[in-house]
This record gives C-alpha cells, sequence and structure tokens, in this order.
C-alpha cells in the first residue's frame, strides 16, 4: 500500500513539476547586443542595440544602457545583426541537381537522411523559413517538416506542399523515361486530370497536413518533354485548385514561366507566381493590380549554365535555360520599375543548398536596392507566408530568428553570403 501512495505522490509531483519546468524554460530570459541592427520595417540602421529574449520570442529592442543583470548576453557588438532570412522557392526534401532518373535511384529513406541535410546547410547559411515548394516523392517534405518542429532535426521553419499539381507528362512530372516504365505511386501523388480531380488533390494534401498549393501551371525547363512557354494546366483547373485551399485555411502558388500561364493562374486567384519567366507588361500590370507576388529565381540560370554544361545534362534542358534566363532577369527589372510585390525565393535544390544568398547581389545588379532585396527576404516574404506577427522582423513579440554578419549589407550586399552566427528561436545554432 506504501509503495502505491509512493507511486502516486510521484506522479502528481511529476504531473506539476514537469509543465512548470517548461514554463520557466518557456520565460527564460536571454539576449543580444547587436552593434548594428537593420529595422526592416522602417528601413534604417539603428547601432548599439540590446534585444531581449524570453522563450523563443523577442520581448523587447532598445538602446544598450549596460549589461542586464536577469539573463545572460550575446555579445554581438561586432556584427550587423538582421532578421533570419526566408527564402520562398527551396527543394530540401530532395537530392539536388535535376538529372533525369536521379530521383527513382535514391530510396525513401535515404532522401530522409539527403532532406536532413538540406535543411541543416540552409539553417547555417541564415535562412530561418523557407516556403519548401515541392518533392517528387510525395509528402516527404511534410515529415521533414515535422521532423524539424520536433527537435530531431535542426532546420528552418518550413512550408510545405507536400506534391506537385501537374497534368500527367508535366512538369511536375518524373518524365523522360520509355512508355512501359511504370512510375511508383507516391511519385505521381498530384497527378490530375480536370478540375474535379484537382479538387480531390488539393483535399487530400490539406488532410494530409500540408501548409500550401503548388500548381504547375506551364512546362518546365528541367523537365523532359514539356516547353517552358506552355500552359499545362487550365484555368478552371486552377481556379478549382484555389477554391479547394480556400476552404482548407492555405493558399496556392504557381509554378508558371510563359505568359499565358502566368495571366491564367493569376486570373485564378494564386496568391504567388514561381519563376515568371517569360512574363510580359500586361502580365505585370495584372501582378501589381491584384497584388499578387512574384518569386523570381534569377541567380539560378547562371548555375544551370555552368554546372549541367560541365556534367552534361541534356541539350533540351540548357537550351530552355538560355531561352528563359536573360528574358526573366529582364522581367524581374521591369516588376520592380513597377512596384510589384516581389519575394526572394532561388530554387535552391537546383544549385547546392546553403548558397541561398548568392542571389541577393543578382536582385540588386537587377534593379533592387539592397534593402529592398533584404526586405524581399524578410518582410515581404512573411506576409506572403502570412506570418507577419511571427517573422521578418526584429521586433517585439515575434520569433527570435536573427542573423549576423561582419560588415553592412546595405553598402555590400554579398556580405550576407558569409554569415557569422545564426539563431532560430533563441537559440543559437551557428
Amino acid at each position: 500500500m506504501r509503495l502505491v501512495v509512493r507511486w502516486l505522490v510521484l506522479c502528481i509531483w511529476l504531473a506539476v513539476a514537469l509543465p512548470a519546468a517548461a514554463q520557466q524554460e518557456a520565460r527564460q530570459v536571454r539576449y543580444v547586443r547587436a552593434g548594428q541592427l537593420l529595422d526592416v520595417i522602417a528601413g534604417r540602421m539603428l547601432t548599439d542595440q540590446l534585444i531581449r529574449i524570453e522563450g523563443d520570442r523577442i520581448a523587447a529592442v532598445g538602446p544598450w544602457r549596460g549589461a542586464p543583470a536577469d539573463g545572460p548576453v550575446e555579445d554581438w557588438s561586432g556584427y550587423t545583426v538582421l532578421p533570419g532570412l526566408i527564402d520562398m522557392h527551396t527543394h530540401l526534401a530532395d537530392f539536388e541537381g535535376f538529372e533525369p532518373g536521379t530521383v527513382l535511384m535514391r530510396s525513401a529513406a535515404e532522401t530522409a537522411f539527403v532532406g536532413a541535410r538540406n535543411a541543416g546547410l540552409t539553417l547555417r547559411a541564415g535562412f530561418t523559413t523557407v516556403h519548401d515548394v515541392g518533392c517528387y516523392r510525395g509528402l516527404t517534405d511534410v515529415a521533414l517538416r515535422d521532423a524539424i518542429d520536433a527537435g530531431w532535426v535542426q532546420g528552418p521553419r518550413m512550408n510545405v506542399v507536400g506534391a506537385y499539381i501537374t497534368v500527367p507528362g508535366g512538369g511536375g512530372e518524373v518524365t523522360g523515361f520509355a512508355t512501359d516504365v511504370q512510375i511508383p505511386a507516391d511519385f505521381r501523388m498530384g497527378v490530375v486530370r480536370n478540375p474535379e480531380e484537382v479538387r480531390e488533390r488539393v483535399r487530400f494534401l490539406f488532410q494530409h497536413r500540408v501548409d500550401s498549393i503548388k500548381l504547375i501551371a506551364s512546362g518546365a525547363v528541367l523537365a523532359m518533354g514539356g516547353e517552358p512557354g506552355r500552359l499545362e494546366l487550365s484555368e478552371d483547373e486552377m481556379r478549382a485548385a484555389v477554391a479547394e485551399a480556400a476552404e482548407n485555411g492555405g493558399y496556392v502558388t504557381a509554378h508558371a514561366h510563359g505568359a499565358a500561364a502566368i495571366k491564367a493562374a493569376i486570373r485564378a486567384g494564386v496568391r504567388s507566381i514561381e519563376h515568371a519567366s517569360l512574363i510580359d507588361a500586361e502580365g505585370i500590370a495584372m501582378a501589381k493590380a491584384r497584388g499578387v507576388w512574384l518569386v523570381m529565381d534569377i541567380y539560378n540560370g547562371d548555375w544551370i549554365e555552368s554546372e549541367g554544361r560541365a556534367k552534361g545534362w541534356p541539350a533540351e534542358y540548357l537550351r530552355k535555360n538560355r531561352e528563359t534566363t536573360d528574358t526573366q532577369r529582364a522581367g524581374f527589372a521591369a516588376a520592380v520599375r513597377a512596384g510589384v510585390k516581389i519575394a526572394y525565393g532561388t530554387d535552391a535544390g537546383v544549385y547546392p543548398h546553403g548558397q541561398n544568398a548568392r542571389q541577393f547581389a543578382y536582385m540588386v545588379r537587377h534593379g533592387m536596392t539592397p534593402l529592398q532585396a533584404i526586405r524581399a527576404a524578410t518582410t515581404v516574404a512573411a506576409e506572403l507566408l502570412r506570418r507577419e506577427a511571427d517573422i521578418g522582423a526584429v521586433a517585439p513579440g515575434r520569433y527570435a530568428d536573427m542573423i549576423a554578419v561582419k560588415g553592412d549589407p546595405l553598402t555590400d550586399i554579398r556580405v550576407l553570403e558569409h554569415v557569422a552566427v545564426v539563431m532560430k528561436g533563441g537559440a543559437v545554432v551557428r
């Protein structure tokens, strides 16, 4: 009887003590002293600032007036501090590169391990949040997101899409094989043939806990058989996806290179356009008028040209890349001049993960100021993700996601390619 009583007492103590310990951890106070702090909302550089962190969120930001007594101070006084960066177009849950057949030569277990590797590289490069816009083996990205959230794997906060919504043989399919080769079902999770199937697939993906939906509205550069300028999903099919996503509290982005696909996707109600390589003046005007974001991977073309040539990628890939790269950059510059909302997205996974920041210099070269480019990867991206209350700025109430760099990114944007310190949720991860 005494043993039973002691066991009950122990259980009661644990029930009280463990939540109390968790609450104490959640209330833990720490500080960061920033030599310079870029206020991305106001667009100004502040000097010698003290950032108070409680648990995983920022509680206050103000001038340094000496070391506080109620918590340790991370001394970043020799650095410029910025919010954790956001990449709105990554492919973490897959192998790098798009050589035909590669995805079918790897097991699900191998894909999971490489996804964990990619996530760690991305986080340590200063990107504390990503929109991960597709993987060939369906729902692998959901598992990776959940592993990160559970603390099993180190990586950024992830918004995931689960699978590509694509037509048979389209830009989201595994293509280039003989007609009698059977592609496994988990690689065809988002294949659709009409608006009814679109709604069913979108519903299925939300039932399996995706955050958003990715449509393949046009052909792709790195897929055999399609053409970037060709419309693949119909406007009615895209409209069905948008409606079903809205019913599930989510939103839709569309991979759309061609002008016709871009405009059809905008009319269908998508929230953002990926790539937008062949966008025309009408498409730019539509995006501006309807508040649609563009996510344009203008660094990527150079990598594909150099790496693809060196490794003997298919001539079809290299041709399509050449036909879109310069046009995409001209469209980017025109969209910047027009005041279209542009979020930072790189297509990481085509090039090696961890090199995400290389695109900043391209965005400045093609028309943005350094502050605009940084905002594209902070405040603008956070708004697109509908997470502006949580991420995108060093401000009270938001997650303590921050990076520190040597130098001033407003005068030399390339300092962001060499991040010295990374913090996610109040914990230093690099």
